[in-house]
C-alpha cells in the first residue's frame, strides 16, 4: 500500500504565492478603478487575512513534522492566537465599513434583500460550526490531537449541503456585511478574503488532510 508521508514546509506553497500574488495584483487593480479608499484601514484587513493564513499554514506544517507548536507554545496557546486574528479580520473589515458606509449606490429595498439572502446561509453555518463541528476542530484540532482524526464527518446543520460549509458558506459573513453597509472598500476585502481561503484549503489544508485522514488511518 501507498505511504502518505507529512507534508513538508513548503509543500503547496508554490501555489499559496503564486495565487496569492494575483489576488494581491488584481485588489490593488480593483481598489485603484475605484479610487483607493483608505488606504491604510483597506490594507489592513487584508494583512490581518495573509498574516492569519500564513500564521496557520507555518503552525500546522511545524506541527505535523514535530510537533513544535505543542511542546513550545502548546495547542491553548496557538488558538489563542489563531482567534486572535480571526476576530482581527472581523474588527478591520468593520472599521472599513465604518468608514467607507455608503459607497456602494445600492438602493435600500436591494440592499437589504441581497445582505439578508447572503448572510441567512453565513450565520447558520457559524452556527453550525459551533453546534456541530466545534470551534477547536474548526481551527485545526486535528493537528493537535488525534482523537480528532477519527471523528466522523459532520452532516447536521449546513454541513447536510457541504462539507466544506466554513469556506463555501461561512465566509459569505463578509460580503453580506460589506452589502448590508454598502462599503464598496469593504465589498473587495470580502472578495479576496473569500478567495484567498480557497488558496489556504488546496494549498495547505487539503494535502495536510490527505495525510490526516487516509496515512493515519
Amino acid at each position: 500500500m501507498y505511504k502518505r508521508h507529512i507534508p513538508s514546509l513548503w509543500s503547496g506553497q508554490w501555489f499559496h504565492f503564486m495565487a496569492l500574488a494575483v489576488l494581491l495584483i488584481s485588489i490593488w487593480y480593483l481598489w485603484d478603478k475605484i479610487g483607493r479608499p483608505f488606504p491604510f484601514l483597506f490594507w489592513l484587513t487584508i494583512s490581518f487575512a495573509i498574516v492569519h493564513q500564513v500564521f496557520v499554514w507555518i503552525a500546522w506544517r511545524f506541527e505535523l513534522k514535530s510537533q513544535t507548536i505543542s511542546k513550545n507554545i502548546g495547542f491553548k496557546t496557538y488558538l489563542i492566537i489563531f482567534f486572535i486574528l480571526f476576530i482581527g479580520r472581523f474588527i478591520a473589515l468593520l472599521l472599513l465599513i465604518q468608514v467607507d458606509y455608503g459607497s456602494l449606490l445600492l438602493d435600500n429595498p436591494i440592499r437589504i434583500i441581497l445582505s439578508v439572502i447572503i448572510l441567512i446561509p453565513a450565520v447558520y453555518t457559524l452556527y453550525s460550526v459551533k453546534k456541530y463541528f466545534g470551534l477547536k476542530r474548526a481551527a485545526g484540532a486535528d493537528h493537535f490531537e488525534k482523537i480528532y482524526q477519527k471523528m466522523p464527518l459532520i452532516k447536521k446543520g449546513m454541513f447536510k449541503y457541504s462539507s466544506n460549509s466554513m469556506y463555501v458558506f461561512g465566509f459569505l459573513i463578509f460580503w453580506g456585511l460589506a452589502i448590508a453597509f454598502a462599503s464598496k472598500a469593504a465589498l473587495l476585502a470580502s472578495a479576496f478574503s473569500h478567495a484567498y481561503i480557497w488558496v489556504h484549503y488546496y494549498a495547505t489544508e487539503k494535502p495536510d488532510m490527505d495525510y490526516l485522514y487516509y496515512a493515519n488511518n
